[in-house]
């Protein structure tokens, strides 16, 4: 029986002593104001996974663990875990004296129903992993128990609360859970509790006086601000309004400005779990994407270095492969996708394409986003093809992916360490399902690209997962079911006084019960 929960406790609490070390002890209460663009559609977690809404909703709910900078597991809502010699039984201790917060007890009964039942039929990416698990028993109301069909070496992987949320079985066992009144009114195990939200305006959490860890969280409480102009985003930054700006909170070009401001601390740090990747999704359910020829030709028309150094700022890097450079098993021994406008016109000649229209769905998250659209429009053009954007939403954007009514449809989606759980998701058939942004929306379909996932997926060794990882890039780019973009970076922006924002490997998305103001 290994038991891994000794170390990790033991580098969570180095990791808060050095944080403290650093800027004094922490001092409890204050008011934090942050950014949250755009708007979320949801903050129901289990249902709606989009980056504003595990941004926030983060705070409100919980997972059984958490994890650091460097991938390791550190308790959350489960205090020690135990995994079987043969891999196959991994057991969970919960916390003591957890309240929902509405104060009705959290117990293993709260665990099986979240994963068990609800995140099964509402989460298609966790839905992928649990097909590795037999079953998921409380043998008391403080242990639960997930029973592998066969050892899954990334399983422990699973745990963050954009991918496992708690759900609240009194509250939703029986019911429709899209349509359940707690959806408006979130509620969680969090350090912060739903208290109000002024559409357009923001979202207002509050300390949750009752939370588990003694003297956390020490902030009293959040104002998410909704500002949908970016450079009125960037001025509330400026003039003092907003104390935090989370990754894409503003647009690229007025990064360099705000970070040379006084008292203005930034970081890089927290995405390390996601390695978020952007692409366009390409549809191939019906329609001139289906056409392989046409896909190339678009791959090569996209002159992505231009986006990275005048879009981005530089912040950023081509993406060559589905999986990306900074998550394991990555191989840059690919084929070809760089822009070439001639290549791009040999297999436009080859294609069937007649002069149709393509429609290009841009991710509504502001302007940047806008702009590359934009860009590839004007990419395509030069190559022989025709484009129009079709402006959404996020609410729309969501609808209409789900739907599959875009030929081009720009996304990013993390990556979660591991290729068996953010990355698979995208490209097997099994996870192909109307009315989801987040799965394998392009409609791709090969089935050796489907063997090879799943063997990679349980094998025990690393090098026989490289193998077999690096088999199914190579096929999975020959095919281009999505045109990849860029591995994206989005600086944290933060006032020097606000201390430890980002302490997780998802950054603000879960570490703000750990963070302080100072009041000098």
């Amino acid at each position: 029986m290994k038991t891994l929960t000794s170390l990790t406790t033991m580098a969570a609490l180095a990791l808060a002593a050095t944080a403290a070390t650093a800027h004094g002890p922490p001092v409890p209460g204050g008011t934090l104001n942050a950014v949250i663009q755009p708007e979320p559609p949801s903050l129901m977690l289990g249902l709606v996974q989009n980056g504003p809404t595990q941004m926030v909703a983060g705070q409100i709910y919980e997972s059984l663990l958490r994890y650091d900078t460097d991938l390791n597991p550190m308790p959350s809502l489960a205090k020690a875990w135990t995994i079987s010699d043969d891999g196959l039984t991994y057991t969970f201790t919960l916390q003591d004296g957890v309240l929902w917060h509405d104060d009705t007890p959290f117990t293993s009964a709260d665990v099986v129903f979240s994963v068990d039942v609800f995140l099964r039929e509402t989460h298609p990416r966790l839905r992928a992993s649990l097909a590795h698990v037999d079953s998921i028993t409380a043998p008391d109301d403080t242990t639960v128990v997930f029973t592998l069909k066969q050892p899954f070496g990334p399983f422990l992987g699973v745990f963050e609360v954009g991918t496992m949320p708690m759900i609240p079985k009194h509250i939703y066992e029986g019911t429709d859970y899209a349509n359940n009144p707690a959806n408006n009114t979130p509620i969680g195990t969090g350090p912060f509790k739903f208290d109000t939200w002024e559409r357009g305006s923001h979202i207002h959490l509050v300390k949750n006086e009752n939370y588990y860890l003694d003297g956390k969280p020490y902030l009293d409480e959040i104002y998410y601000q909704v500002i949908p102009d970016a450079a009125s985003r960037a001025v509330a930054f400026e003039t003092g309004k907003i104390d935090l700006l989370p990754g894409g909170s503003v647009e690229n070009f007025d990064i360099p400005r705000l970070t040379a401001m006084d008292n203005v601390c930034s970081t890089n740090e927290g995405w390390e779990f996601f390695g978020p990747l952007s692409w366009m999704w390409m549809n191939m359910h019906e329609g001139p994407m289906t056409d392989k020829n046409l896909r190339k030709a678009v791959m090569h028309a996209l002159d992505r270095d231009f986006a990275r150094d005048a879009l981005w700022n530089g912040n950023g890097k081509v993406a060559t492969s589905p999986i990306s450079s900074v998550t394991r098993f990555y191989d840059a021994d690919v084929p070809d996708t760089s822009y070439d406008p001639d290549k791009a016109k040999d297999y436009l000649a080859q294609s069937g394409y007649d002069g149709e229209t393509l429609r290009i769905l841009p991710l509504p998250y502001g302007e940047t986003w806008q702009r590359w659209a934009e860009a590839v429009r004007q990419n395509l053009s030069e190559v022989g093809i025709k484009s129009e954007i079709v402006a959404t939403d996020v609410a729309g954007w969501n609808q209409k992916t789900g739907a599959w009514d875009f030929d081009l449809g720009f996304t990013y989606l993390y990556q979660y360490g591991d290729p068996a759980l953010g990355v698979a998701r995208t490209y097997v058939s099994s996870n192909i399902a109307k009315g989801s942004p987040w799965n394998n929306v392009s409609g791709y379909v090969n089935p050796e690209v489907d063997k090879l996932f799943a063997e990679a997926a349980v094998q025990t060794t690393a090098e026989a997962r490289q193998d077999l990882y690096s088999q199914v890039q190579k096929i999975v780019v020959d095919d281009v079911p999505v045109a990849w973009m860029m591995e994206l970076q989005f600086p944290t922006i933060y006032r020097c006084d606000l201390h430890n924002p980002v302490n997780t490997a998802i950054g603000v998305n879960d570490g703000l019960r750990d963070a302080w103001i100072s009041k000098d």
